[in-house]
């Protein structure tokens, strides 16, 4: 055979390769647009923070608290040795990270600090304690976004476990527990006896890459946990309690914080059980950073005289992008309330609630444009907080004294307010189960008949639905 034959079909056996690795390939793209378009069809496909799945790194190295001389009798003081411990394992950070061991015991500790690329596990039956001596908390300036302090002007409490400016942190376990014994600092908070104001019970700062999961909180002195500053944060299957008469105790506060996840997390508490924020007038339009990207779902709350879900009223920074889903709220004083004044600045905006059961509310919905104090007498009170474009849907309701109470500001009403297909089963024979002022937007599907300002038809236009697929809003 010639040379010319060989290379002729040499030449026709390629493109017949080709041609049916061509014909694959067209297979293989069609199957695959297919896949696409079913999940889209299927609303499976969703940009939620909560859809990505998040794995434990297994941490190189370990060690148990007991190794520093940690006594679990819930008398000794051991802040010296988690500060020993967590010093210890500082120097593994470039060599994949450490973990933290803490066994079955009562470690009564003080403030403490934790550092990169460690975990820190609590075992079942592992009890940390706050110690109720304030002498053990150390004191730290205020948060910028906050100006002169919260409770008091000036320095504050630092919380019992703290990290800054950290990165790839996690507090997990086998539902150990956390436990800030915070009764006398309700006492001292009651009494104006604090010398600074009050600490929290996890505090991170200026820190990426957060996992909560796994624990139980129990009696905060303030706040359970507070992201402030951070990025990526997730917080899942976590109970957190505090009993009702326990003053402005809050369970979770995304605080000028994005891409946090808060799922499957039972919040029981004195205040407010969710709360949003970010900053504080001035302060916090000064600082400039909001919270965003904030995804919640499958969660259980409940509030005695604050609200299960709040936004506010400290949002100076802003608040948005915030997708809420599948909550079950009961025996509460407010369900669901964005809170803002004037002076405040911000805005709260594109928030998306779905798919929500009450229980025993007074107050299902509320918006207050005149709620909160100022931390000085600095503030702008030309500075107008901007309240729209908040979508709430899918939302039954059970044993529910008032409906909704939306007190805008006559300056800057709150806009684009969308109600549909809600349910709520009113208590009282009240002949106005809702209340608005200087507020605008549009209802479907409501009972009992929103008040006029909310059934605005010119207002559906610019309202949000959480209908797409990827569960994200979308303007109508």
């Amino acid at each position: 055979m010639s040379k010319v034959c060989i290379f002729l079909c040499l030449d026709k056996l390629a493109r017949c390769f080709l041609f049916l690795a061509l014909q694959h390939y067209k297979v293989a793209l069609l199957l695959l647009l297919a896949l696409c378009n079913a999940i889209k069809i299927h609303g499976e496909e969703s940009n939620g923070l909560c859809d990505v799945n998040l794995t434990l790194r297994s941490r190189p190295h370990s060690v148990s608290i007991l190794e520093f001389g940690a006594v679990g009798d819930g008398k000794t003081l051991n802040t010296i040795a988690f500060q020993n411990a967590i010093f210890y394992l500082k120097s593994f950070a470039d060599k994949g990270g450490a973990q933290l061991y803490v066994p079955p015991g009562r470690w009564l500790t003080g403030s403490f600090n934790l550092t990169s690329h460690l975990t820190l596990f609590l075992e079942k039956g592992a009890v940390i304690l706050g110690s109720q001596d304030p002498s053990h908390w150390d004191i730290v300036e205020p948060l910028p976004s906050y100006g002169p302090g919260t409770e008091l002007p000036g320095k504050r409490y630092r919380s019992l476990v703290n990290g800054y400016m950290l990165r790839d942190v996690v507090i997990t376990g086998d539902n150990g527990t956390i436990d800030g014994q915070g009764s006398v600092w309700w006492e001292w908070f009651t009494s104006h006896s604090l010398n600074y104001s009050c600490p929290h019970l996890v505090e991170f700062v200026s820190s990426e890459s957060i996992l909560v999961s796994n624990i139980t909180f129990l009696n905060a002195p303030a706040y359970n946990m507070h992201p402030v500053y951070c990025s990526h944060v997730h917080i899942h299957h976590i109970t957190v309690y505090a009993p009702p008469g326990s003053p402005y105790t809050v369970g979770i506060v995304p605080d000028s914080s994005d891409n946090v996840c808060i799922e499957d997390c039972s919040i029981s508490m004195g205040y407010d059980a969710i709360a949003l924020k970010s900053g504080w007038d001035e302060y916090g339009i000064a600082y400039g950073r909001p919270t965003a990207n904030v995804h919640i779902r499958r969660v259980q709350l409940q509030s005695f005289s604050g609200s299960s879900l709040a936004f506010g009223s400290q949002m100076s920074g802003g608040i948005s992008d915030v997708q809420v889903q599948q909550l079950h709220l009961y025996d509460s004083l407010t369900g669901i309330e964005f809170r803002t004044t004037k002076g405040r600045g911000g805005y709260i905006k594109e928030i998306a609630i779905s798919d929500v059961n009450m229980l025993n509310i007074k107050t299902a919905f509320g918006a207050n444009g005149h709620f909160g104090s100022h931390p000085d007498d600095k503030f702008d009170p030309d500075a107008l907080p901007l309240v729209a474009k908040i979508t709430i849907q899918n939302i039954i309701g059970t044993n529910i004294s008032m409906a909704g109470n939306f007190t805008g500001i006559e300056e800057s009403p709150f806009t684009s307010i969308c109600l549909s297909n809600v349910s709520l089963s009113i208590n009282s024979a009240s002949s106005s189960p809702w209340q608005c002022s200087y507020v605008s937007g549009f209802s479907e599907s409501v009972f009992p008949e929103p008040c006029s300002e909310l059934n605005n038809p010119d207002a559906s236009s610019s309202c949000f639905s959480l209908l797409k697929p990827n569960g994200r809003a979308a303007v109508l």
